[in-house]
């Protein structure tokens, strides 16, 4: 992993600042926070065209009122708290709402003496090191085995970029030769395959990312400096936050993240996150850091992303980025949604009917609460896929459907 400083260029969406820190989804934060040394760091993206008036335009083909069954309530701003404010940025927000304790978000794990060693000992087969003789040095790396029976193991591009063979040793010590089957840039997120006749793979669980709650316990295992199958032990720190992720700084648009405090060093790149049951929520990728060891600042790319990157690389699919063609910013009061500041020509928005003004408050029903939140969705999706957006004018609500482009 790579500390590099924060680029701007035309890509999915925009903030305002020139570079975007990591944010939750559910807090909105006023200004930028400029992060030191966050490994991997990109930029953001532009829009090129204000419009004067946007309430007295009609809406476009592409937008229609909304039925009453489809404007949703609205979630409630969160309010900030002075003692949740970072000492050199912004205010964030100091709790979430607090789930009914009589509705169980997250099933109780079964009382154990030893839980981390329980998820060492479940998990630890399936998390190998990763071994890379890149143009620039000998590299190391972790991976985790995805799919046993046709030798599929997932890491991080990163790891693995420039090569397309690497050396696989697993956690029993079996060395095996790998091959780099592709890898995305923009999600880093990269799948190596082995034989699987030469030795037994035991493939790890994934869990769904909706599983993850803040405060749970997370494991992280991997090979920091080459030390095979290293446990450390921490916590979730936060879920669904933006960071600049992504393996190429010319990819400079946020990625969704999970937080943790367990150590990560470097070498744990493309290793696992676990919980308590030993399933996969993330692959370790990132640290945010000052001194350049770990200070309890770790990202995770989550487990759903993971799984949705390796089956498109596997069966041979785009990754190319989606792209809407807007800047915005995180609206303000008690409405929660993206303000559009601009609207590029000719972009999939002007083309569904968006104008400076409006207020995206969901994509795909998924509320929306900032720029890095959207365009972190956004670069999940492909180029020709279509996304419905809910857009709050004025006093009315439309339903937009936008057909993505190619972000490039």
């Amino acid at each position: 992993m790579q500390d590099s400083e924060a680029v701007s260029r035309t890509a999915v969406v925009r903030p305002p600042e020139a570079a975007l820190a990591a944010r939750r989804p559910a807090w909105k934060v006023a200004g930028a926070l400029v992060l030191a040394c966050l490994v991997l760091v990109a930029g953001t993206a532009l829009g090129l065209v204000l419009f004067d008036d946007p309430q007295s335009a009609g809406p476009a083909p592409q937008m229609r009122l909304a039925s009453p069954d489809e404007i949703t309530p609205e979630p409630v701003a969160t309010a900030v708290s002075e003692e949740a404010r970072a000492p050199d940025g912004p205010a964030v927000a100091s709790v979430e709402s607090i789930p009914d304790a009589a509705a169980a978000q997250y099933p109780a794990p079964v009382v154990s003496e030893e839980p981390v060693v329980a998820v060492a000992e479940a998990l630890s087969p399936s998390v190998v090191l990763v071994e890379v003789d890149a143009p620039i040095g000998f590299g190391l790396g972790s991976g985790i085995v995805w799919d046993a029976q046709n030798g599929y193991i997932v890491t991080n591009h990163h790891v693995v970029e420039g090569v397309d063979d690497v050396v696989v040793t697993l956690s029993d010590g079996t060395r095996l030769d790998g091959e780099v089957i592709g890898g995305s840039s923009g999600h880093d997120v990269a799948v190596v395959r082995v034989d699987p006749v030469d030795a037994e793979l035991v493939a790890a669980s994934f869990a769904p990312a909706s599983s993850v709650r803040v405060g749970q316990l997370a494991v992280a295992i991997g090979s920091p400096l080459g030390l095979t199958g290293t446990v450390t032990a921490g916590i979730v720190s936060a879920v669904r936050i933006q960071v600049q992720g992504g393996s190429d700084p010319n990819s400079p648009v946020p990625v969704e993240m999970i937080q943790t405090d367990a150590a990560i060093n470097r070498g744990n790149s493309g290793g696992a996150l676990a919980d308590w049951q030993g399933r996969v929520i993330g692959m370790n990728t990132m640290i945010q850091t000052t001194s350049g060891g770990n200070i309890g600042l770790g990202f995770a790319v989550p487990s759903d992303t993971v799984d949705l990157i390796a089956t498109r690389i596997v069966k041979g699919e785009s990754l190319e980025l989606g792209y809407l063609g807007i800047s915005g910013q995180a609206a303000e009061g008690a409405i929660v949604g993206v303000v559009v500041v601009e609207v590029l020509s000719g972009s999939p928005a002007e083309e569904a009917g968006l104008l400076a003004g409006d207020i995206i408050v969901s994509l795909d029903s998924e509320h929306m609460h900032d720029i890095a939140e959207l365009a972190a969705a956004i670069k999940l999706r492909r180029p020709g896929e279509a996304v419905v957006l809910t857009i709050r004018r004025g006093d009315d609500v439309y339903v937009a459907t936008a057909v993505l482009d190619a972000l490039g």
